[in-house]
């Protein structure tokens, strides 16, 4: 059955479009746009009613895009920044009311379940133990421990991602060493105190982590963070976009993310493999069967 679903996160609103057959998911299609919603809170932490708008018409071209491709399911879903708004219910009634979609608006234990899910099913191989993943987004990030492929025994949430942390820390392009210094500690003072239980493997999904292996590779560890943090702060975004292939926007913000993914490998004590299936894979593969 092809199915849908379409992610606004606190960076991206993000489109994924697969044919789920079973506990198997083959990607028709998949589509970003960087829509800020963490970037468009007035001084009331309400969305402003630009941004709104943006979001509601951005979510119907991808609806309207997953039906052409011929999904009969499609699931809508709103993370970390739009849970945090004193309006979020704003959010999802323009969105209905612009293209008829119904928002779920996702709890910090659904991220992490749902990523935990997606990372898990798709992973290709039974790890030896525990698997550690860690869920670094725009506006809040996830560290969830559990078994194959969807059993969550421990899980934690903070309120730190590569777009807050990017905003409130990084002032200038390239990074200097006083923004990276207050970016390292704005990430340290959100996971502090946090042990997790031990794990066989640990993996990253999300935006950062899929960026960061297009530079570094498939395995983030202490020798990756350094290398790649190293380039980040040599070169303007505009320039690591162009060589890398990148978005611009994910360019800017993707010193935050290793930040944060370099704080999540230490409190594991372990390298991070990139995953290949996060929160959206886990929702499609979640919904029920036609």
């Amino acid at each position: 059955m092809r199915r849908a679903c379409i992610d606004i996160g606190s960076n991206t609103t993000r489109l994924l479009v697969a044919d789920c057959d079973g506990e198997q998911l083959l990607e028709v299609h998949q589509e970003r746009a960087f829509t800020h919603v963490g970037r468009g809170f007035t001084g009331d932490r309400e969305i402003a009613k630009e941004k709104i708008a943006e979001v509601a018409s951005v979510v119907a071209a991808q609806l309207s895009l997953a039906r052409d491709l011929g999904a009969t399911d499609v699931r809508g879903v709103a993370t970390a920044a739009v849970r945090r708004a004193a309006n979020r219910d704003a959010l999802l009634a323009a969105v209905h009311r612009v293209c008829g979609l119904e928002v779920q608006i996702l709890s910090a234990e659904d991220e992490a379940r749902l990523a935990f899910a997606g990372a898990a099913r798709t992973l290709g191989y039974d790890p030896a133990g525990p698997l550690g993943v860690v869920d670094a987004g725009g506006g809040s990030c996830e560290l969830v421990v559990g078994t194959v492929p969807d059993q969550v025994s421990w899980f934690a949430s903070f309120e730190v991602g590569s777009g807050s942390v990017a905003d409130e820390c990084l002032r200038s392009d390239p990074p200097s060493a006083d923004d990276l210094a207050r970016a390292r500690g704005r990430v340290r003072e959100a996971l502090d105190g946090i042990r997790p239980p031990a794990t066989a493997r640990v993996v990253a999904v999300g935006g950062s982590a899929t960026s960061l292996r297009r530079i570094a590779g498939p395995v983030l560890d202490a020798g990756a963070f350094r290398r790649v943090l190293s380039l980040l702060v040599d070169a303007p975004a505009a320039e690591v976009a162009r060589r890398f292939a990148l978005d611009q926007d994910r360019a800017r913000l993707l010193p935050a993310g290793l930040l944060i993914l370099e704080a999540a490998a230490e409190m594991f004590g372990a390298p991070l493999e990139v995953a290949n299936g996060g929160l959206r894979e886990g929702l499609l593969l979640e919904a029920p069967r036609g």
